[in-house]
């Protein structure tokens, strides 16, 4: 239950947006005592004043250097909750876990079934549903980066929690199980010597279908997670939703082209948009509300919230138009001074875990 003060402050805020047509701001609030979380991650909701009665929810994981409140920050998350009326559920990695503040989806120990981080969302999870009376039928997953690497997990080890997932500059679940092997997929090695990447899902769980759509999103000029990913991770569950390598039908969204494959039934199951000359990060546009440029958050006039949200059935697509070409230089003067990778291995090799 919320305490009292809490709600008073939404409400002052609703009766402020109701007056002046502005939408509600984005204000987080901590969940505590969720479970045992054996991740020692935090949890941070958002939670609708209107929120409507088996409620969807989704879970959005943040990249390395970024926190729960800055990702919703840019993002727009918030203001789209608000105005389509879901919950939110934003867990935050601690630096105590990881230096860097990115999940760890290349630890065994965080990346299993029912251990580590990966239990420690879906407890988040679990209390939000009973808290709030969501929609179990209607519960989704999205995350950049490292972010998007853990909702690879997460899609992978509880896949019947998940109606569907997106996955952001990330990589498939399953292929690296080290610092030294995380690298490498990041950087594009290896992943075809990983063999079996829709087995890897498979014997995450005992889960033998339906299985949770999936929405993959790559900058072209990425230099930090190799575009190499995307087909991987395309790779990993067109088996499991039994299509074939080329899409069901291309179109160009707001200029790029989105790639869809539809299963038998004709529902769409996994789709795909590759965004020309961007970097590492969220795809924005600054156009819709509560979407932000920053570090790792790219104004390219295409919004992946509000994609993703008409994706999975949550929000109306959003408006189309011809994309302006984004140059390499100004994707790069987006992030802070120097590649996410250097900032990651310098902290690593100063703790003595990578040489």
């Amino acid at each position: 239950m919320r305490p009292l003060s809490d709600t008073i402050a939404r409400l002052a805020a609703l009766r402020h947006a109701r007056d002046t047509g502005e939408t509600p701001s984005g204000d987080l609030v901590e969940m505590t005592g969720f479970g045992s979380n054996p991740g020692a991650l935090r949890a941070w909701t958002h939670i609708p004043l209107t929120l409507p009665r088996n409620a969807p929810l989704v879970v959005v994981l943040h990249g390395c250097t970024q926190n729960a409140a800055g990702y919703d920050n840019n993002s727009g998350w918030s203001h789209l909750a608000e105005s389509q009326g879901f919950a939110l559920l934003f867990p935050e990695q601690q630096r105590a876990n990881n230096p860097n503040l990115c999940f760890n989806w290349f630890q065994p120990e965080d990346t299993r079934r029912g251990a580590g981080e990966a239990l420690s969302i879906r407890q988040m999870i679990e209390r939000l549903v009973l808290d709030h009376g969501l929609d179990r039928r209607r519960i989704f997953v999205t995350g950049l980066s490292a972010g998007g690497a853990m909702a690879s997990v997460m899609l992978a080890t509880y896949p019947e929690v998940f109606a569907g997932g997106a996955i952001i500059a990330g990589l498939p679940h399953g292929v690296a199980g080290s610092v030294p092997e995380a690298f490498d997929r990041m950087r594009g090695h290896g992943l075809a010597e990983v063999a079996g990447l829709e087995a890897l899902v498979r014997g995450a769980s005992d889960h033998e279908g339906p299985w949770p759509t999936i929405s993959i999103w790559q900058g072209s000029a990425d230099r930090t997670v190799s575009p190499s990913n995307a087909e991987a991770i395309l790779e990993q569950w067109r088996g499991l939703h039994g299509v074939g390598a080329k899409p069901t039908h291309t179109e160009m969204v707001d200029g790029f082209p989105h790639e869809v494959w539809c299963n038998r039934e004709g529902r769409a199951v996994i789709e795909r948009y590759d965004i020309a000359g961007m970097g590492h990060g969220t795809p924005l546009d600054s156009a819709e509300p509560g979407e932000t440029a920053g570090a790792y958050m790219l104004d390219v006039a295409i919004s992946s919230t509000r994609h993703i949200a008409r994706f999975w059935g949550l929000a109306p697509a959003a408006s189309r138009r011809a994309a302006k070409p984004v140059p390499e230089q100004d994707v790069d003067q987006a992030a802070p001074a120097g590649p996410i990778t250097q900032i990651i291995e310098t902290a690593l090799r100063r703790a003595g875990l990578m040489r």
